[in-house]
């Protein structure tokens, strides 16, 4: 399959799918956290995708296309560690939470192999 846009790539889908995912957990934090841990992994999580989607326009300039996934991967890692946030509150189970780590780490993983191979991808 030819990738046209960022929303070809497998890891902006996943991204995708786990910030859909967390929007739906976080409906069910307590309205207490609506401006501190619900607004900050609902920004992180969508944050991922806002920059994989940079990312891939960025291809034509190598160094910029780095930057911009490494921004990704830096908001999957803070996604991360909302997570662990919500899991420790007692806002998410123990294997709910392992579920959407896990899911990042695989997340953080496609981004760290297209950093890796930026030459690749770029236009």
């Amino acid at each position: 399959m030819k990738v046209r846009s960022h929303r070809d790539l497998d890891v902006y889908r996943l991204a995708f799918q786990l910030a859909m995912k967390i929007f739906d957990i976080s409906k069910t934090f307590p309205p207490e956290e609506k401006y501190s841990l619900t607004d900050q992994i609902r920004r992180s999580s969508r944050s991922v995708c806002a920059n994989i989607g940079e990312a891939f326009r960025k291809r034509r300039y190598e160094k910029s296309f780095i930057v911009k996934l490494n921004d990704a991967e830096s908001e999957a890692a803070e996604s991360q560690v909302w997570i662990e946030f919500a899991q420790a509150i007692g806002y998410l189970s123990q294997e709910g939470a392992n579920d959407l780590y896990t899911a990042y780490d695989g997340v953080i993983g496609k981004l760290i192999t297209m950093s890796n191979q930026a030459d690749k991808w770029s236009v």
